[in-house]
């Protein structure tokens, strides 16, 4: 009964994100202030899952939204959805399959995969250095919607794909501890890059007490609807940034010349 509960609050908080994305396209700088910053969320992650055999990251890419609510000096509160997310695992073993229950009958030709797809959602505490860094650390919940092992081989210089649903043996819930590090571009101004790591504290499997998570984040965040105010910002840094390279060009030129 407590997961049901917790399924739908989460599904609930999710429904309430995808509202207040709408609500950004359409209100643009009122929600990218002093005090919020609204934005895509998007780029790769490595994924894996521990006390399996398989050795090979699972790489997938990420997208969704972020919301940066500033709560006290360089102090923020970092949240969102990724609404398209695949964390798993690449190379699996014999072994693995047995241990996870798959109805497979393991070959040596080709490769066997574990992909679980989940909407992730990060509850961050966020500082901002003066230097335009940023660290951030705090959980991040998961819930998952759908699981699938896959095998692919070649045969006769044709490539096959078999799929095998798995949801019913992957939990529903996941949560784990994150932390992050980045740097915002433009002075403080512009696009922010970065890398998280994800640490599963849950089960990913039902029968299962021991195998979890794992998952590092190459990520690039790009503010939408930035206020006036701040693209004036933007284009005094982008001017001063222009005028410092032509400033070396000239530089330059001049010791050729002499």
């Amino acid at each position: 009964m407590k997961k049901y509960i917790i399924s739908i609050f989460f599904l609930f908080f999710i429904y309430n994100l995808q509202s207040q994305v709408l609500i950004a396209l359409l209100l643009g700088d009122k929600l990218n202030n002093g005090k919020m910053e609204f934005g895509l969320d998007g780029g790769l992650n490595f994924s894996s899952i521990s006390e399996l055999e398989a050795n090979k990251w699972k790489r997938s890419f990420n997208l969704g939204f972020y919301f940066d609510i500033k709560m006290k000096n360089q102090w923020y509160f970092n949240t969102g959805v990724l609404v398209k997310s695949s964390l798993g695992v690449d190379n699996l073993s014999e072994a693995d399959l047995d241990e996870i229950n798959s109805h497979f009958v393991y070959s040596e030709q080709g490769d066997y995969s574990q992909k679980i797809s989940y909407f992730l959602v990060p509850a961050l505490a966020k500082y901002r250095f003066k230097n335009h860094m940023y660290v951030e650390a705090g959980p991040q919940f998961g819930l998952m919607y759908k699981a699938w092992l896959e095998h692919n081989y070649d045969n006769d210089g044709f490539n096959y794909r078999i799929k095998e649903e798995n949801k019913d043996a992957v939990n529903r819930m996941e949560v784990g501890a994150v932390a992050g590090i980045g740097y915002r571009l433009l002075k403080g101004l512009g696009w922010s890059i970065g890398l998280r790591y994800h640490y599963g504290l849950t089960n990913v499997y039902k029968n299962s007490s021991s195998i979890k998570n794992h998952a590092l984040f190459v990520k690039l965040n790009i503010p939408i609807g930035v206020s006036e105010e701040k693209k004036e910002e933007i284009k005094e840094v982008k001017d001063q940034n222009q005028k410092e390279k032509e400033k070396k060009k000239k530089s330059r030129k001049q010791k050729t010349d002499n």
